[in-house]
């Protein structure tokens, strides 16, 4: 069995980690427009309760010395900011009246 990749704090999300823990912006919107509402729904349900409490755990380390189970917090929360929109405005992984929209980026933010 793999490391849990969360703070024990928030391990009941586990699962969704290895799905949306992910490194980088094209990533995770990547994944948005390959997943089913189903799937967005259900990562968006269980863990939209808990971001302002993710946010303030995330808050306690230094963002350019985050440990690993720490960056990986962060980077659901990030995930879920992406998700949000498809859950709560487009009803659906892509958005709305945009054509082929892709997000290419050439340099990313960290974390």
């Amino acid at each position: 069995m793999s490391e849990n990749l969360l703070p024990p704090a928030f391990a009941e999300f586990e699962r969704f980690a290895p799905i949306w823990c992910l490194a980088t912006e094209s990533e995770r919107w990547e994944r948005r427009m390959n997943s089913s509402m189903e799937e967005l729904s259900e990562f968006y349900t269980a863990f939209f309760p808990r971001l302002e409490e993710a946010i303030v755990y995330c808050d306690k380390f230094p963002l350019d010395d985050l440990p690993d189970e720490v960056l990986h917090l962060l980077q659901l929360v990030y995930s879920l900011s992406m998700v949000a929109m498809a859950v709560e405005i487009f009803f659906q992984p892509r958005p709305v009246d945009s054509a082929d929209a892709e997000i290419e980026r050439i340099g990313e933010p960290w974390p």
